[in-house]
């Protein structure tokens, strides 16, 4: 008990941090209008993502996450099959590299450290058979999507989320990573790269891979590039963000992975590094001098989510040369605080809801409930750099549309060509 308490404690000291500062008003070419300064940035980041993961994994680790989360969609009763997986899996994928994070202050290591406790045991309430919180990784089709978010976070943080755990937790892992090969991969879309990254992680693992769910998956999604840093989604390009939800990310990811296995995709690697690099500098230019962005296609209720490929670059240190990372920090800063604020965003219990600017569940697909809208996590994958890394040590800087609308000089902008 006393434990938990000094963990609250933690939890409340970076939350008053990260709300100070918040400023009520400002002009639009102001850098200091998302940020107070670089220390109150990433003190509000962690305050966010406490925001987000504690309601989630303070239940699951005591095994009441099926008990005490509401399950908010269009059926409540079809998407509580899947929804607990959705919040774990998503949560993770985005969490994992700060939970891995070296040379953080003191007050952060305590708090990081908490949260690894508490993931440990979430990652054995959800794949232990026998627990009430033991999740659906087999049974419709949505538990693939999330194992491959669950196995991205393990891909994410290996030490710490796998190397880590208790050797009958690793067995459970694997064992629940596995069951999810009984779901068939649609070779028409992104899912084919949910198969793939649950098959990344079980060789990350030592586990044996099936060359279709891997390699020819990834070839599948490498073949509808259209140029420009975008894919199509399957055959057809669409006009949403999912480039940036599962497509980058998973590619980044997995190819990583797959050229250690195999050295004849380290080319590839190198190919898709450079067309990530550029769709996520025309994600910085999307993002407007008051941190608003366009709500555009489909899944718009993941929020911020929908930067997950230009955080992945920022925590990757590979952003194109003109755009700095003390001007993403700055952008993210403002489109998080802009979507957290919003009233009606959570609950009277802490828990997300459905909208992309408070709460609005008429946005909502059938296919979206509490669980899935914790995507908006992976925004937060920089605070896997250490505070003195120059994206959270340099000072506020303008981002590219706050330049442009103030009227300063800009490079112009130009595609790349393969």
């Amino acid at each position: 008990m006393e434990n938990r308490r000094e963990f609250f404690k933690s939890v409340a000291a970076f939350s008053v941090a990260g709300m100070a500062g918040v400023a009520p008003g400002f002009a639009a070419g102001d850098a200091s209008s998302s940020s107070g300064n670089q220390t109150d940035d990433r003190s509000y980041w962690v305050s966010v993502l406490n925001q987000l993961s504690l309601p989630v994994l303070e239940n699951l680790s005591r095994r009441e996450l099926k008990k005490n989360m509401p399950v908010e969609a269009a059926n409540p009763a079809d998407r509580a099959k899947y929804t607990h997986l959705e919040a774990f899996g998503r949560l993770l994928a985005g969490i994992a590299p700060w939970l891995a994070a070296q040379n953080l202050s003191e007050q952060e290591s305590k708090l990081q450290q908490k949260f690894v406790e508490l993931s440990h045991a979430s990652l054995d309430a959800a794949t232990d058979p026998k627990s009430p919180d033991f999740m659906n990784f087999t049974r419709g089709g949505q538990p693939l999507v999330d194992a491959a978010f669950l196995a991205q976070g393990i891909l994410r943080a290996p030490a710490v989320l796998w190397q880590s755990l208790d050797a009958h937790v690793q067995g459970q892992l694997v064992a629940a990573l596995k069951s999810s090969r009984a779901i068939g991969t649609p070779t028409d879309s992104n899912w084919v790269m949910f198969a793939a990254t649950v098959e990344a992680a079980l060789h990350l693992m030592g586990e044996s891979t099936i060359e279709d769910r891997l390699e020819n998956s990834v070839q599948r999604m490498l073949g509808w590039y259209k140029g420009d840093g975008l894919y199509g989604d399957g055959k057809f390009f669409h006009f949403d963000y999912y480039n940036s939800f599962v497509i980058h990310p998973m590619l980044l990811d997995v190819l990583a992975v797959l050229k250690q296995k195999n050295n004849s995709f380290e080319a590839t690697h190198a190919t898709e590094l450079q067309r990530a690099r550029r769709y996520a500098a025309i994600q910085e230019r999307l993002i407007a001098p008051d941190g608003t962005f366009p709500s555009v296609g489909r899944s718009t209720t993941y929020r911020f989510g929908a930067f997950h490929a230009l955080a992945q670059i920022a925590a990757m240190r590979e952003l194109s040369e003109d755009v700095k990372p003390a001007q993403v920090r700055s952008a993210l800063t403002a489109v998080i605080r802009k979507m957290i604020q919003a009233p009606g965003t959570f609950d009277e219990h802490g828990w997300l809801r459905i909208g992309f600017y408070g709460h609005q569940p008429s946005l909502a697909e059938g296919y979206i409930s509490t669980g899935s809208l914790y995507l908006c996590a992976v925004a937060l994958l920089p605070l896997g750099l250490p505070p003195s890394d120059e994206f959270w040590s340099a000072p506020p800087a303008r981002w590219t549309s706050q330049l442009i609308w103030s009227g300063e000089p800009v490079p112009a902008d130009h595609a790349i060509h393969d």
